[in-house]
């Protein structure tokens, strides 16, 4: 039953943060002022955090964005962590939600959820047919529990719990933290840092042998926005663009947008992580209409202005006369 944000009360976890934002961005855009706090103000690992969210919110509809994140290195430093924070966020979330009466909860899990080997485009239903690959499986897995929770929730108490997979998001406002952030961030801040300092190579994690597939932020978000409104289904539903990419292949992208003229060198002893990542969108589009707008070669270049205005090179010490 398709219904109009606008005259719901929506909660976003999570809303501070780069997806979060931009979910926030567009639910104002459509009329919804969410109730979207600041994650300090309300910690969803907390003994009390779940039911204090839900009761301060009173939401009909809850879009769950919240998590522990990061790439290939990170995941790698915490696993446990990324397994733990992410599941009991979730999953105490999910119940909270379900004893208050929220209408609808819109989880959003991870392409890190599929098997390590799943055939290519990777289809909602071959999430089962094997184990995460193994630089992000707590991570993977702990999302993955999320889906088994709303399907037997909605089988046993009748709650309506949709889940939604984003392959690899990128955009502006994206964390570009070398020690934690994902692979297009990570290349755009070397080379424009390299750039600037007129050094004559960066190196990059890796092989580059390796394939993904990107999804502008933005797109990403108005997909959750989209099935927020228009999908009651227990089945999950990939979210991308459609488009697979080698990493080198990015990478060169990447070098030519920001002016950097040195050589890029890889560096096989880091891991390339999963070796092909890329989504079957088919059901996104027959049951939300979904299809992404904005090409990688147009989100790289807004997402470099972006990352160029907001982090400047920095300026020479005055000379004191």
């Amino acid at each position: 039953m398709n219904v109009s944000l606008r005259t719901r009360r929506v909660a976003v976890t999570g809303g501070g943060g780069f997806l979060g934002s931009w979910v926030v961005d567009g639910l104002r855009a459509r009329g919804c002022e969410p109730f979207a706090p600041p994650s300090t103000d309300h910690d969803l690992l907390a003994p009390d955090g779940p039911e204090r969210f839900v009761a301060e919110a009173r939401p009909e509809i809850v879009l769950h964005l919240a998590g522990v994140v990061g790439g290939i290195g990170a995941n790698r430093a915490n696993p446990g962590r990324f397994f733990y924070d992410n599941l009991m966020m979730g999953a105490r979330l999910i119940e909270a939600s379900r004893r208050a009466g929220v209408g609808k909860f819109v989880a959003v899990g991870t392409v890190c959820a599929y098997p390590e080997r799943a055939p290519v485009p990777f289809r909602e239903e071959d999430l089962w047919n094997g184990y995460p690959e193994s630089t992000n499986a707590p991570y993977g897995v702990a999302k993955r529990a999320l889906l088994v929770q709303l399907q037997a929730y909605r089988e046993q108490y009748g709650f309506n719990g949709i889940y939604l997979l984003p392959v690899n998001l990128y955009g502006p406002r994206d964390n570009f933290d070398l020690e934690s952030s994902h692979v297009i961030p990570a290349l755009i801040r070397k080379c424009v840092e390299a750039r600037r300092a007129a050094e004559p190579a960066v190196t990059c994690w890796g092989t580059g042998e390796a394939t993904r597939e990107f999804l502008y932020v933005a797109d990403c978000a108005e997909a959750i926005l989209e099935a927020a409104e228009r999908y009651d289904g227990a089945e999950p539903i990939n979210l991308g663009s459609g488009r697979e990419i080698r990493i080198k292949e990015l990478a060169r992208m990447i070098a030519e947008r920001t002016a950097f003229r040195g050589e890029l060198i890889w560096d096989p002893s880091r891991p390339d992580g999963q070796p092909r990542r890329a989504l079957d969108v088919s059901r996104a589009r027959e049951r939300l209409g979904f299809v992404a707008a904005t090409s990688l070669e147009q989100g790289l270049t807004r997402t470099i202005e972006w990352f160029e205005q907001a982090h400047p090179a920095a300026r020479p010490p005055q000379r004191r006369s």
